[in-house]
């Protein structure tokens, strides 16, 4: 039996991953070391290896087969847009992907006029305003605080992932539409999902069971 890898999103996610896993009997026994060097964590009983990835990363990995499967958010497999199978909402890291801004700003998504729109996203922004809203936008790709943009006057409104809303309110601004909303999927190698269907529908089955 060859070893079935996982890619797991670094942080919260692969922690809450691992706790879904052990509840189906899929367990790591090396990743619960803290303070281990390791790069790749093994189960020789299960044939089965893990390794941990930052976000945008781990749909590349599934992608181009380095790893079966992988955990990833909504968010990021949107953005990256891979040739990989999307196969399981696992429930948690839930959050909204949002259009915010000041509460004057919801005028101007009510128009079709060009409008500035800073994100960390610009595939998931671009699609939104084109294909749902047919409304002109000139995007600003951003890689820090996505709620500066609006206030120093570089965008008209923002697209940023909202879960508590606090920053927003903190700094005068609000939701003013919902894209979607996000949490963590499983997604799959698209030749791995035909080589081991057996073993990997087995896991998907097993973890819609579990919560």
């Amino acid at each position: 039996m060859r070893y079935l890898t996982f890619a797991l999103t670094k942080g919260r996610l692969a922690d809450k991953t691992l706790e879904r896993l052990e509840k189906i009997g899929i367990t790591c026994e090396e990743m619960k070391d803290k303070a281990s060097r390791k790069l790749i964590f093994v189960n020789e009983e299960q044939k089965l290896k893990f390794f941990l990835a930052k976000g945008p990363d781990v749909p590349i990995y599934v992608e181009h087969g380095a790893a079966d499967i992988g955990v990833s958010g909504k968010d990021i497999i949107m953005e990256e847009n891979r040739a990989i199978y999307e196969v399981l909402d696992l429930g948690f890291g839930k959050c909204r992907m949002c259009i915010c801004g000041f509460p004057e700003a919801k005028e101007l998504l009510s128009h079709h006029e060009m409008i500035k729109v800073a994100t960390k996203y610009p595939r998931i922004a671009r699609d939104y305003f084109q294909n749902i809203k047919h409304q002109t936008v000139d995007i600003i790709k951003l890689n820090g605080s996505i709620e500066l943009a609006p206030i120093v006057g570089l965008s008209d409104v923002i697209c940023d992932i909202v879960e508590t809303g606090s920053t927003l309110k903190e700094n005068g601004l609000t939701v003013l539409e919902e894209v979607c909303p996000l949490s963590a999927r499983m997604v799959v190698n698209q030749v791995s999902m035909r080589m081991e269907a057996e073993r990997i529908r087995g896991i998907i089955e097993a973890l819609r069971g579990v919560s």
